[in-house]
Parts: C-alpha cells; structure tokens; sequence
C-alpha cells in the first residue's frame, strides 16, 4: 500500500471530516525547501499558514537543523524532574530578557498545555494565599487557546467545541472588539470595557484570572484587537485584584510585527504563554511565564504543599530548547523583525485589490496576520460547489501551488515570517484568483 492508501486506512486527520477526507484525492509530503512542501509527485506548495502558525524560517534552515543534530549526539533527553539540562537553563534566562516583568519559565510541550498549565498556576496562586473562592476565569468570546478541557473552557469557539459544552469548566465571557476595514467608519472601544468593567466590579473576589489571546484572536475570527483595548484590560485587572493570563502562542515572536506583542500593547501580565515560532516551528516546545510575585506563592515548606503539582515527561527538552536558542540568535543576526514589519507594509498593499469584490465583506490585517472575510448579501458563504467553503479554498489553493487552510468564510493568510516578498505576492495573487472564481460562480448563481 502506498502512503495515500495506508493514511486512509488508518490515520485520523485534525479538524477534519474523514469521510470527506476519504473520498479525496489527498497529497503526500515527501520534503520540504525553502518555503514550500514537495510532493510525492515532486509538485511543490508555497506554504501560506506556517505549517499551522509556526514556521519562521522554511524548511532547511541548516543553523537550527545542525545544532539538533550536535545535541541529539550529546545528549538526546534529560528530564527536569529532579535534574537539570544546559539548554533548558540558558534558554530560560534568555525567554525572561525578552519578556520584561517575567521571571519564572515553566516547560511543556505544546501552546495548550502551556495554558492548561496557566490556568493551574492561577488557581493554585489564590489557594496559596488563603482566597481558594476566587476561582473562576474570565475570557473573551471568539478566543481560542487550544483543544484540552482546561483551553476549551477559557477558548471557546461554538463552531469547534459544541459537543464538549457539557464536560466544560464554567466561565465568564465578555465580548471584544475587532479592526475594520476603513469602510466601517471609527470604531470605540469604551462600550466593550464598560462592560467588562461592570462585570469585575461584581465578580472580582470569585474571578481568578482574565485569559485572552494577546494582540488579536487568530483562530476565532482574525480579530485584530483596536488600540488600546489590551492595555485597557491590563490596568482593570490591576484595579480588581485579577491575574492577566495573556496567550502569545500564536501571535508572539513577530507575527503582529512586535517580538513580545504585549509589551507593544503596553499591557502587564501575570502569566504569559509562548510555543509555536519559539523553536522555528523546527520542535514540539512552549512555555508558560510568570512573574516574581507569582511564583514566590508557590514557595514554602515541602509539607505545605505549596509546589505546583504539574509536569511533563518532555518538559525542557534539550533538542527543542536548543533548537529555540538557535532560532533566536537568527532573529538578532538577521533582524527579522524588521523585516516583518517591511512585508507587512507590502501584504497592506497587496490586500487592497480584495476591495474589488462584492463577496469580500472585510479585511482585517496585521503584521503578517491577515483574514479577508467572504460574504454573499451579508450572510457567511458557506458552500461553493456543493462543498464546504474552507475544503474548496484549501482545493484550488493546492491546484494553484499554495497550501492553506481556512476560518470557515475566512481566508487566513499566515505566511513563514522569514518568507521573502516575492514569496508573499505568489500567496496573495493565488487567493486573489481563488477570490475571483468564487465571486463568480456566485454572479452564475443568481
């Protein structure tokens, strides 16, 4: 049996409908250069969503590939319990520099058990200082951090999670506003943090921490926050006494144009969650940060049970971390970010030809962080050709030599952050031509 053949047999796809997926011609991945994904039929895909959000530098980035190879010949695991690794140490020291106010760095494995791991750190906080009632989150709707009970809880996105509702933890959720095109006119933000003001001014002695995506939701919607919002967040959790959980797993090191996105905000977190670009999407590793005053409540007696009764078997793993290390001199050698922040002022301008089409209702852009929202008569276009939208857009994207997934209705553009300008236009042009076959079999339909 051939890869094809032995894949529908037996794999299970992420967020995907088997039956549909079966009935597919699918693709097989034999390598990667470069930006791009070579098929078994050596065809080859421009990868247009960081292989799902965290690829920074490509494929064979040979200073990250060398450098897991030294540390698999030195010493391929060691276990944080109750031993320390070099890379692990000096890979902490270094995520506490770039985050300003942290101080601790906690080791997982991937962006949801770093914010499961958030959520503990928080509760344990409250039942360490003698106030165990403040126990609840509070969060914003059309937030995602992840697939775990604890993530779901606090991430909830109706489309993805219904089924779980019933074994989920209990949580407040607060609406936040989003960018608009220029179309919308001025938007204000004080509405949404009057309201969330009211909320805490309640339930501040029950609420332990308020968890949000920092800088925009990403899988929720592309929902880029306005200026000022996260910043307004910050400081009412300072007023009422709430830990301020930000999850930068997805929008941190770069992908809003900012190396730590909360610190671009102007925002304080307690706790603050990193994975995803952290190791150049080269390794499975995240972390969960915090400050001082956080973790010297879990000190104390070994008796009092003060600790943090969590780990990992992988946690601090020498090859991921050593891979992060290595990321980041790339980062400073090559001054990434601001090469971020030129191809964010090129997809600006490649995205303005969208405004053209009748079915594009929005589109929402940031950094290298784009979502270009498809409506017929103000309604979510949800099939074309008797197929769901996001499997027909995925379809002729690959047709057209561009790999990318969709939010439903949303193209999300989520480019490599290292890609080069030219790599950026092919994605662009080959959605702009996906756009224009859409609108019009949609002018057919009529």
């Amino acid at each position: 049996m051939n890869s094809n053949n032995l894949d529908k047999r037996y794999v299970w796809h992420p967020y995907t409908q088997m039956k549909l997926w079966n009935a597919s011609d699918n693709i097989t991945i034999q390598s990667g250069s470069g930006f791009n994904f070579i098929d078994s039929d050596k065809r080859s895909y421009l990868d247009g969503i960081s292989n799902m959000w965290c690829n920074v530098w490509g494929h064979d980035r040979t200073e990250i590939l060398d450098s897991m190879k030294n540390q698999l010949d030195t010493l391929p695991h060691s276990s944080l319990f109750g031993l320390i690794n070099e890379p692990s140490a000096k890979l902490a020291k270094r995520l506490v520099t770039i985050a300003k106010g942290m101080s601790r760095v906690f080791y997982t494995d991937n962006g949801s058990t770093a914010i499961e791991v958030a959520l503990k750190i928080a509760t344990q906080y409250w039942n360490n200082k003698g106030r165990p009632q403040k126990k609840k989150f509070i969060c914003l709707k059309n937030g995602y951090h992840g697939d775990t009970i604890g993530c779901m809880s606090v991430g909830y996105v109706d489309g993805y999670f219904s089924p779980y509702k019933s074994i989920l933890l209990k949580t407040v959720k607060v609406d936040s506003p989003t960018i608009r095109h220029e179309k919308f006119g001025p938007q204000s933000i004080e509405q949404y943090v009057n309201r969330i003001e009211n909320i805490l001014k309640r339930m501040s002695s029950k609420i332990s921490g308020f968890v949000m995506e920092s800088g925009a939701q990403i899988a929720g919607g592309v929902n880029i926050y306005p200026e000022r919002f996260q910043k307004e967040i910050s400081d009412l959790c300072k007023k009422y006494d709430i830990l301020l959980i930000l999850d930068e797993i997805a929008t941190g090191f770069g992908r809003l144009g900012n190396m730590v996105e909360y610190t671009a905000q102007r925002s304080e977190p307690d706790i603050v969650c990193f994975a995803k670009a952290l190791t150049g999407g080269y390794f499975p590793l995240a972390v969960t940060l915090t400050t001082s005053k956080i973790f010297d409540q879990f000190l104390g007696e070994y008796w009092n049970k003060r600790q943090l009764f969590h780990g990992h078997t992988f946690a601090g793993h020498p090859v991921g971390c050593t891979a992060a290390l290595t990321n980041l001199d790339l980062y400073e050698k090559f001054n990434l970010i601001k090469k971020i922040r030129f191809n964010s002022r090129s997809l600006d301008k490649l995205l303005t030809k969208f405004s053209e089409f009748e079915i594009c209702y929005d589109i929402r852009n940031k950094g290298l962080l784009c979502g270009i929202e498809l409506r017929k008569q103000n309604k979510p276009i949800k099939t074309i050709d008797n197929m769901p939208i996001g499997h027909y857009i995925a379809k002729e994207s690959l047709k057209n030599g561009v790999y990318l997934r969709t939010l439903g209705n949303i193209i999300s553009i989520i480019p490599p952050l290292a890609i080069s300008e030219e790599d950026l236009s092919k994605i662009v042009d080959t959605e702009y031509q996906v756009v224009e076959k859409i609108q019009k079999k949609i002018q057919l339909m009529k």
